[in-house]
């Protein structure tokens, strides 16, 4: 029987691509006096390029686009922080989120969250979606001092919400940091399909958040 589900965040709940395309072009239109010499469509793609889905942090990220593109007047810590400070204004979730996770709860299950990324960034864009309060714990990898997929992060989860492993669901975007690893200490994993990779040694694969639904139903008879 399932009596937890623990999510990702970023590629999860958070639709990131798009957030990270939507701010980047604000961002192009907000400091265009110091990036108007640079076509906002390189800008943006390079800046996604080099991002690599969340991957790489900002700060070399940034640095790099100021050498490759010659930025002046504005440095790569000032950007940096301009991300920290906006993108969470840009936030956009997956459709069906606030819903599936109402259904969850009706359904008596606990809820918890384990991202990887900065501890008050993450933050941020957690209550940006205006869904912490759904959530019994939320474990953010520079807070905890650990990271996926390291398995005893996914354990601190399933201890705090005083669960068993295989009574835990663990969904999320990426093969090893989530789905490999969640099934590695006994949770059942749920792969929010994404272009990247054809296919994922997981136990459901789900296209919509809608579709856990069924699978919580399937597994509390």
């Amino acid at each position: 029987m399932i009596k937890a589900a623990i999510f990702d965040l970023d590629g999860t709940l958070l639709n990131r691509d798009e957030s990270v395309k939507q701010f980047i072009c604000n961002q192009y239109d907000r400091l265009i006096d110091f990036l108007g010499h640079i076509e906002k469509a390189t800008y943006v793609n390079r800046f996604i390029e080099l991002d690599m889905r969340g991957y790489v942090w900002k700060d070399r990220v940034y640095q790099q686009l100021v050498e490759e593109y010659s930025i002046n007047g504005i440095t790569p810590e000032q950007l940096l922080e301009d991300y920290k400070k906006e993108f969470k204004n840009y936030c956009i979730p997956f459709p069906h989120l606030t819903e599936m996770l109402v259904t969850l709860k009706e359904n008596n299950l606990l809820l918890g969250m384990i991202t990887n990324g900065y501890g008050q960034f993450q933050m941020d864009n957690i209550n940006a979606l205006a869904i912490k309060e759904y959530f019994n714990v939320i474990l953010i990898s520079e807070w905890e001092g650990i990271k996926k997929p390291d398995q005893e992060i996914f354990n601190r989860a399933i201890q705090s919400l005083g669960v068993e492993p295989g009574e835990c669901v663990f969904v999320g975007d990426h093969p090893e940091n989530d789905i490999r690893a969640a099934k590695k200490v006994g949770m059942i994993g749920i792969w929010k399909k994404n272009f990247q990779w054809e296919h994922v040694a997981s136990d459901y694969t789900i296209e919509d958040l809608a579709e856990l639904r069924v699978i919580v139903k399937q597994h509390k008879v």
